[in-house]
């Protein structure tokens, strides 16, 4: 499965559009309002066919709620009932059930087998009415879903999901592994000795931040000069995200170029958030990671995690020392067993490399065995 995204021309008829997902919207409120209902007086979540069912009644007498296509009502069911398996079934963990939403934020609504058909060139008909959209690429394979999404700033996306039936790509082998540790300063700190420098682009435009948001806060509620500045904004945020993005997609296809196995440590994202708030979320880890992992597997590349409580900064990489403690702000240590001196960041690369090439079994090196947490 490939996931495929195009923008749509802006237009006077995409008012359609984003009334449709209005609807979506307030039919999603009403069937949690209904599952919220019937676990009172049953104590249970509402079937999904009978949810559809009754939706189905009610759309004969509602004008707006017909706009809804009947595969949108049910991707929405079917949704509602997949949150509510997962939280009877991880309830104790902190997982809430899902809950209303504002209409004017809502944001997409999914068509599955029918209510669509493309017309060739950039041309697409939803319901009754054609669409044009910016074709940046073929769209190969089969459609299996299409899915329409409203941006912050009202504009429209159309994103696809395709089975992808094309050739997998000619693999490029380089007989390398590497380890990679994380940083605060340093991005990425590799075992061969190379580092990556983050650029920080939210800290980069923190100052035009500042200021959007505070002409934003400064005008009326209600008026067109807020929503001016509400998408001035908008617009500002969505710049590093996409900034942030571009410069992760290339830094995945520069290292699963480079190597063919990519040792990593496990995070505890949420304990860094706290500890260190927003400069994790500037570095953005979790989105890296989804991304090299993404471009791994299509490269026939491979990703190696190892255990998160493993001592990969306390543990000398040339002797095999492990220390019993170790500041965070110490930034160099030497081994008193073999008096080398290893910087922090490097060392734990070195060791992660190692301790992933032995979960692959690849070489005679230290086993993956999980530490106690100190």
């Amino acid at each position: 499965m490939k996931t495929l995204k195009f923008k749509l021309y802006q237009h006077k008829r995409n008012k359609h559009l984003k009334r449709t997902i209005n609807a979506a919207g307030v039919i999603y409120n009403h069937c949690i309002a209904l599952h919220k209902r019937y676990y009172r007086m049953f104590g249970k979540h509402l079937p999904s066919a009978k949810l559809q069912s009754h939706i189905a009644k009610l759309r004969k007498r509602n004008s707006l709620w017909q706009s809804v296509g009947s595969q949108a009502v049910q991707d929405i069911c079917q949704r509602i009932e997949k949150a509510y398996q997962l939280f009877f079934k991880h309830n104790k963990t902190g997982v809430r059930p899902p809950g209303f939403k504002k209409v004017k934020k809502y944001k997409s609504f999914t068509l599955k087998q029918a209510g669509y058909k493309f017309l060739g060139g950039n041309s697409v008909k939803i319901g009754l009415r054609v669409y044009q959209f910016c074709r940046s690429r073929e769209i190969e394979g089969t459609v299996k879903t299409l899915t329409i999404k409203r941006t912050p700033l009202g504009e429209l996306f159309m994103v696809l999901v395709v089975d992808d039936c094309r050739n997998p790509e000619v693999e490029v082998k380089t007989g390398k592994i590497a380890g990679f540790d994380f940083g605060l300063k340093t991005f990425l700190t590799c075992s061969d000795g190379s580092k990556i420098e983050s650029p920080l682009f939210f800290q980069q435009s923190l100052n035009a931040i500042k200021k959007a948001s505070k002409q934003h806060s400064q005008k009326l509620k209600g008026s067109s000069n807020r929503e001016r500045a509400r998408k001035n904004l908008v617009r500002k945020y969505e710049e590093i995200s996409h900034r942030r993005r571009d410069w992760f997609w290339k830094l995945a296809h520069e290292l699963t170029d480079k190597f063919d196995i990519l040792c990593f440590e496990t995070l505890n994202l949420k304990g860094m958030q706290r500890l260190w708030g927003r400069k994790i979320s500037d570095l953005g880890f979790g989105e890296f990671l989804q991304i090299l992992e993404w471009v791994a597997k299509n490269k026939k590349k491979r990703v190696v995690f190892i255990d998160q409580w493993y001592p990969s900064s306390k543990t000398c990489s040339s002797c095999g020392h492990l220390l019993e403690s170790l500041d965070l702000s110490l930034r160099e240590w030497r081994c008193p067993s073999c008096q080398s001196i290893n910087g922090r960041d490097e060392n734990a690369s070195r060791n992660i490399c190692a301790v992933g090439a032995s979960t692959v079994g690849l070489g005679d090196v230290r086993l993956a065995t999980p530490a106690i947490a100190v």
